[in-house]
């Protein structure tokens, strides 16, 4: 007798729609709740001395006025770059007889600007503009021994440099720098949630998440300068010229889920793995 293919194909529906009726109807108390967690919000600030100043300072000569920049010389504009030329070589001269390695001066290019000049006025009050050319050449030092810093400093000024834009400091290893900062915010969110787990009679599992709120960056500074009286009695009515660099300040900032249990629960290794993958 052949079997009856309509009343196989009824029998898999009816098996089919069974097992689905019984998954649904499983208790929902038996699906495993949510281990209780316990979230910490830290920020960390770190003061960093600086090892490292950059010095950036402009040297110019300018040409001699006139009525329109055609009416100036060529030899006027080779007089000016050949003073100015000489003035840049002299100052790096100076700079490595004082110790400087060569490799931490750097001389820019040549720009030339064109400028307006208001001559010399008639008894009406009428004034003609003037028109000239200024050369400017940029220098820039770098300087890792900080102790350098007033001898470099001495010697643009006895340059005679027409602009010193300040003095930037910073770090060599800003990744150490910046580590230090991360690593103490997550201590610190650490000892936070172990003491607020410790209060609460509870222990700390393993951790759920970690997330930055802030990024450990920071940004090089620009160092105030002030010439003191001396205060020793030996050193006359002079002035000294102190440089403070100060610190630098990095904060960083992190959150950080860590699950909770008390202190009786057992320990569910497979729950374990689980919240490490």
């Amino acid at each position: 007798m052949k079997p009856n293919f309509l009343s196989v194909t009824r029998l898999h529906r009816s098996i089919a729609a069974g097992a689905l009726l019984t998954l649904i109807s499983l208790p929902a108390a038996q699906a495993a709740p949510a281990p209780p967690s316990l979230h910490v919000q830290a920020q960390s600030t770190v003061e960093v001395a600086p090892d490292k100043a950059t010095l950036n300072a402009r040297l110019w000569e300018k040409t001699p006025a006139h009525s329109t920049l055609e009416d100036t010389d060529g030899d006027e504009l080779t007089a000016a770059r050949e003073r100015l030329e000489r003035r840049v070589s002299e100052l790096i001269n100076t700079m490595e007889d004082s110790g400087l390695e060569r490799e931490a001066i750097s001389a820019g290019s040549l720009n030339i600007y064109p400028e307006q000049v208001q001559g010399a006025r008639s008894d009406s009050g009428d004034g003609e503009i003037l028109q000239r050319t200024r050369l400017e050449r940029p220098v820039t030092v770098e300087l890792t021994d900080l102790d350098q810093l007033g001898e470099v400093l001495d010697a643009l000024m006895g340059a005679g440099v027409n602009a010193l834009d300040g003095v930037q400091f910073d770090v060599q290893n800003r990744d150490a720098a910046t580590d230090e900062a991360l690593v103490k915010a997550l201590e610190k969110a650490q000892h936070k949630a172990q003491l607020m787990a410790d209060t609460l009679g509870a222990d700390i599992g393993h951790v759920q998440h970690i997330e930055e709120t802030q990024s450990p960056i920071f940004q090089p500074r620009m160092m105030s300068m002030r010439a003191e009286s001396s205060a020793s009695a030996d050193a006359g009515s002079g002035t000294a010229n102190e440089y403070r660099p100060g610190t630098l300040r990095i904060e960083a900032g992190v959150n950080v889920t860590w699950t909770l249990k008390g202190p009786d629960a057992p320990d569910h290794p497979d729950s374990d793995a689980a919240a490490q993958e």
